[in-house]
């Protein structure tokens, strides 16, 4: 997988942005970076794509620009010259996937159901626009595609918001999620910057999902850690589990056997993707514990965060 789709995947999220002003370009791409999601699809819905793909890709250092709505082999050829890294088509459009293919550029082609994915796998594409997404049958339509297609990868787009990002976003499935939710077009025309960044924030925080796993206590002994174990089942009846180096006392207290990472022990933080997690943490400056990571049929299930918070270390827990 080429170095952009793998990074469209990390972000998660892709605004589908309709500019009719050009000059709106640089400060939208900037309210972008700055809410979190540093990548931009410009659609050619109107005249000003172009432009504002130029300008976004000169003017907004970070920010991964792309074409969208992209129906003909010149728009696309012009989309590329321009500066855009990527392009999405809303069908299958020979003429595009050809171009790009051979540019080298990666072309994310709409499909909504077998015929266009088998052609997709004909052409060599490992991911495709799911679109429109809610209307294609959702998420059962991408869970049964799964079954033949195991290892294609989708970014669907239409019918997505912050209601319903999370929970396609925790697909394995999914790459990343399209969306215009938060670039919403009065706020662009309004220039409004400071609220399209506090949607993306809130975007962000949507799609990871982020939520209090558990509790994980460190212990000098494993004689120390079941007698805290015990306690916690005898004073509120809470089941208790005995693992190979830990003990739960229901799914929200983990008592280590012996003492492990964190000062005083470690906090699981749930999240939809924990590969995803990983990638925003790391642009936060946040490393991860290597040796610690887990992984089930290729993909990430745990690992630890190179942080402590209050003296817990953080455990990033996926699906």
């Amino acid at each position: 997988m080429d170095a952009i789709t793998v990074r469209i995947g990390e972000i998660g999220i892709v605004p589908v942005v309709k500019l009719d002003d050009p000059s709106a370009a640089i400060p939208l791409g900037k309210a972008l970076v700055a809410g979190g999601i540093p990548v931009a699809e410009v659609t050619f819905r109107t005249g000003a794509a172009l432009e504002a793909i130029a300008a976004m890709d000169k003017g907004v250092p970070g920010l991964l620009v792309g074409a969208g709505t992209v129906t003909r082999a010149d728009q696309a050829e012009a989309a590329i010259k321009a500066g855009a890294r990527f392009v999405v088509c809303p069908a299958w459009v020979d003429e595009v996937v050809d171009l790009c293919l051979e540019r080298g550029v990666p072309v994310f082609p709409g499909v909504s159901g077998p015929d266009g994915v088998a052609r997709g796998l004909g052409r060599g594409l490992e991911i495709l626009k799911f679109f429109p997404a809610e209307a294609s049958g959702g998420i059962p339509m991408l869970d049964a595609l799964s079954g033949p297609f195991a290892g294609l990868m989708f970014i669907p787009t239409g019918g997505i918001d912050s209601g319903n990002v999370g929970t396609w976003a925790k697909r394995p499935n999914v790459h990343a999620v399209g969306g215009s939710w938060m670039v919403k077009a009065d706020a662009v025309a309004a220039g409004d910057w400071a609220a399209i960044e506090n949607t993306c924030r809130e975007a962000v925080l949507a799609l990871h999902g982020f939520s209090f796993g558990h509790l994980g206590l460190n212990n000098p002994s494993e004689k120390a850690g079941a007698a805290v174990a015990a306690m916690f089942g005898s004073l509120f009846g809470f089941p208790v589990k005995e693992g190979s180096s830990s003990i739960f006392a229901s799914d929200s207290v983990e008592v280590m056997k012996k003492p492990f990472l964190g000062a005083k022990g470690h906090i699981g933080i749930r999240c939809n993707n924990a590969q995803r997690a990983v990638a925003r943490f790391r642009d936060l400056g946040i490393g991860v514990v290597a040796d610690t990571e887990k992984r089930e049929k290729g993909r990430l299930k745990a690992i630890y965060l190179d942080l402590e918070i209050g003296g817990f270390a953080v455990h990033l827990i996926g699906p």
